[in-house]
């Protein structure tokens, strides 16, 4: 039986931090976008119900696929385990977006630094 691959995807979105896990991470096709399709999430069935992915789940339902704009991802990982998806504050956590600019600038122009 052929391994199933699991992507574990941090990003930024409206001042908190989301993780969730995915079976496909992919460039879009579009520039400046990331495409993550198959979300996976707990199961519903136990006793113990956490209340972050319970959150994050009502969020992402019926969505089959979502994509983030590049400058927001944090960090996309390969697992072997699935863990719990969340949302948490961004506050206090030591994260900066990368400032960056997907379109080229015309030489001279505000984003030219050799003038």
């Amino acid at each position: 039986m052929p391994e199933k691959n699991l992507y574990r995807i941090t990003f930024h979105n409206q001042g908190k931090i989301y993780e969730i896990y995915a079976r496909k991470v992919s460039d879009a096709g579009l520039l400046g976008f990331v495409k993550v399709e198959d979300l996976v999430f707990g199961e519903r069935g136990g006793v113990v119900v956490d209340p972050g992915e319970e959150r994050i789940r009502d969020e992402f339902s019926g969505v089959t696929r979502t994509y983030l704009p590049m400058h927001s991802v944090l960090r996309v990982d390969q697992v072997t385990r699935q863990g719990v998806s969340k949302i948490r504050d961004a506050d206090g956590d030591n994260i900066a977006q990368f400032p960056m600019s997907a379109y080229p600038t015309k030489k001279g122009g505000p984003g030219d630094s050799k003038k």
